[in-house]
């Protein structure tokens, strides 16, 4: 199963897919994690040091091929994908790959290109992969997460959240891209407007798979830059999570 996690920049993409992962991790089953954000935050979130990204990995091999340093008749892809294995991270629990971007002024497009590929080369390796997406529709409009089977689009009150997630459904339809699922996740509820917040995200026309309230826990966490799989099982943004995941996982 692929997993994808996408939505407005700030409305928590990372947060839950920092916690599906922690749901993930005890059900035993062989777990990717990608950050396929250029702003990668869920390494820290997942608390894990990243020293080499699928970006570092293009830029290195585009070095040795303007000097000659590839071998006559070896497969350039051949390399790329060999050198992108090693730079997956390996825990306990779950395996991390960090797309990054190409250090120079160099186009995102190419590093999203090779998304596509990863993620036709090991899907067949991991029972369940999380990809935490670029911000906004770029991810949709660029097909990297055309195989994914489940889409969950993250938003907060904002009208811009609330837009982006929806506008997010409109274009999958547009360039009719199929989810097995596609579900809308509503986060930092406040109970004193929460129906109203509810009967605005109606309108995105997405089903919601579930709701995360308010938590200063959470805030807590961001401030001191604790990684936000620490949080406690009996936090109630982790039972919130939990609970979608078994919804997903259904």
């Amino acid at each position: 199963m692929i997993i994808a996690v996408s939505g407005k920049g700030g409305t928590g993409k990372t947060l839950v897919s920092s916690l599906l992962i922690k749901s993930l991790k005890d059900t035993e089953k062989d777990i990717l994690a990608i950050d396929a954000d250029p702003d990668s935050n869920l390494p820290e979130a997942l608390g894990v040091d990243v020293h080499k990204t699928v970006g570092d990995v293009r830029e290195e091999l585009k070095e040795d091929t303007a000097k000659g340093r590839i071998p006559t008749g070896m497969n350039k892809w051949d390399i790329l994908d060999y050198k992108i294995m090693e730079s997956i991270i390996e825990t306990p629990n779950f395996d991390l790959l960090v797309m990054g971007r190409p250090e120079g002024s160099g186009c995102y497009c190419a590093v999203n290109n090779m998304l596509r590929r990863i993620i036709e080369n090991l899907s067949s390796n991991y029972d369940v992969i999380v990809i935490d997406t670029e911000a906004g529709l770029e991810h949709l409009s660029r097909r990297t997460t055309q195989n994914v089977d489940v889409m969950l689009v993250v938003t907060d009150k904002s009208k811009r959240g609330i837009l982006t997630a929806q506008r997010i459904g409109q274009l999958a339809d547009e360039l009719d891209i199929k989810f097995q699922d596609l579900y809308l996740i509503l986060n930092r509820v406040n109970p004193e407007n929460e129906e109203e917040i509810l009967q605005k995200v109606k309108e995105t026309g997405l089903d919601m798979v579930g709701m995360i309230y308010e938590d200063d826990e959470v805030a807590q966490f961001d401030i001191e830059g604790k990684p936000l799989v620490e949080l406690p099982d009996e936090s109630n943004t982790v039972k919130a999570v939990n609970g979608i995941l078994s919804r997903i996982l259904k």
